[in-house]
């Protein structure tokens, strides 16, 4: 009976993930954390080669192209950031995005909780992607008050506005709504309420 459904199952987990790949390509990359440790570099300058430790606040500084929040953003939306305010400094006026490289050295800021009805609550760094059911699984997973079609991702953007994300953790055991479980971003929450309570 198994092996009846697991074909079908596995069909339409690949056709949801090939038709969602571009859409959610740019939600996917990693972005920056306060605490966050980088490297950055441009091409042919010896001088500007560092390593960069992102400020709490999300916050960095570096030479000639000044303070600069990359709370946020991406490793390439900070890379054409830093070359478009070294080309607005008088010595690179010609520099181009790909002459200047940002590369992650170690993900310290990158951490997510998990709160309520799991078996370990806690909240757990990562220096990978990791979506919503391997966040839970980091937690123990659900205890049986679980409010499983009530869990919430809470989410700040960079303006600091929450939003509440909701997923659906039953309907996803049965093989729907795989788009819900979506990748977790550095400091989101997953709330788990006790069945009935859910807000």
């Amino acid at each position: 009976m198994l092996r009846k459904f697991a074909l079908p199952l596995l069909t339409l987990m690949l056709v949801v993930g090939a038709g969602s790949h571009d859409a959610s390509a740019q939600d996917a990359a990693y972005r920056i954390n306060g605490g966050d440790q980088l490297h950055i570099s441009v091409y042919g300058e010896q001088n500007l080669n560092q390593d960069v430790v992102v400020q709490p606040d999300g916050w960095l500084s570096f030479p000639l192209a000044g303070n600069i929040n990359a709370l946020d953003l991406t490793l390439q939306e900070l890379q054409s950031k830093i070359a478009d305010n070294l080309r607005q400094s008088q010595y690179f006026p010609n520099l181009t995005d790909s002459e200047v490289t940002v590369s992650m050295l170690k993900a310290v800021g990158n951490s997510i909780s998990v709160i309520g009805q799991v078996k370990q609550p806690g909240t757990f760094a990562f220096d990978t992607r990791l979506d919503v059911m391997q966040a839970l699984s980091l937690a123990g997973g659900l205890t049986p008050f679980a409010g499983e079609d009530e869990i919430k991702i809470l989410r700040r953007d960079a303006s600091g506005k929450q939003s509440a994300i909701p997923f659906d953790y039953s309907a996803l055991e049965e093989g729907e709504k795989l788009e819900s479980n979506i990748l977790l971003r550095g400091g989101d929450v997953v709330v788990v309420p006790q069945a009935g309570f859910g807000f």
